[in-house]
């Protein structure tokens, strides 16, 4: 499968190589700021297909949906205060964010779950794409030896953690995952943060 190294090929070429993939139907994978990731376009239910497949991914997994900007992620939470404020003081940066699932985003990318997850990664050359071809169902990778239709080489990813999750739905933001971006650095930012509560049973 075709790969470009994006350390040595100009922007535009590999923008524009991404673009034609993706709108022919094609899995990408692209680095982001926590490592790479294998992208389609998310209204396309064969590509979706082919993420699922190519990750092996369970299917009552979801996707995650990767958007270009803070302005273009508050597109799909609307009237949704917890989200405004994370998009202020958390974007874009390593954190995958939680919020009502919208009426027009497929199951096949949320895998019928009524949420959906979207990052705006720290990562110029992934919001470039992004710009151009996006929004983008993915799904993280290990490395890049996945036959996807085109690979984009880019060296080591910013961040050595995979991303914090944060679910937005509820009254407070609940912490699903911490990573690259602590709970303490969480509550910093946004205030009360529910931690997940793991009930630890006798054994008597």
């Amino acid at each position: 499968m075709p790969t470009l190294d994006a350390r040595v090929e100009p922007l535009e070429r590999i923008v524009e190589t991404c673009t034609r993939e993706i709108f022919a139907g094609g899995t990408i994978l692209i680095p982001n700021d926590t490592g790479y990731c294998l992208a389609c376009d998310p209204y396309r239910s064969q590509a979706v297909d082919r993420v699922y497949a190519l990750k092996a991914r369970p299917d009552h997994k979801p996707l995650t949906l990767l958007v270009a900007s803070p302005a273009e992620f508050l597109e799909y939470a609307p009237q949704n205060p917890l989200a405004i404020l994370a998009s202020k003081r958390l974007l874009p940066g390593p954190v995958t964010l939680i919020v009502r699932r919208p009426s027009y985003m497929s199951d096949d990318v949320t895998a019928g779950h009524m949420t959906l997850g979207i990052r705006v990664p720290d990562e110029p050359l992934a919001r470039a794409i992004l710009e151009r071809a996006g929004p983008l169902a993915s799904a993280s990778m290990q490395d890049t030896q996945t036959p996807a239709d085109l690979t984009i080489e880019n060296g080591p990813a910013r961040y050595d953690r995979e991303s914090t999750i944060v679910d937005l739905t509820g009254r407070y933001a609940r912490l699903v995952r911490e990573g690259a971006v602590s709970y303490e650095r969480l509550a910093e930012l946004l205030g009360p943060i529910e931690r997940p509560v793991v009930k630890v049973r006798s054994q008597s």
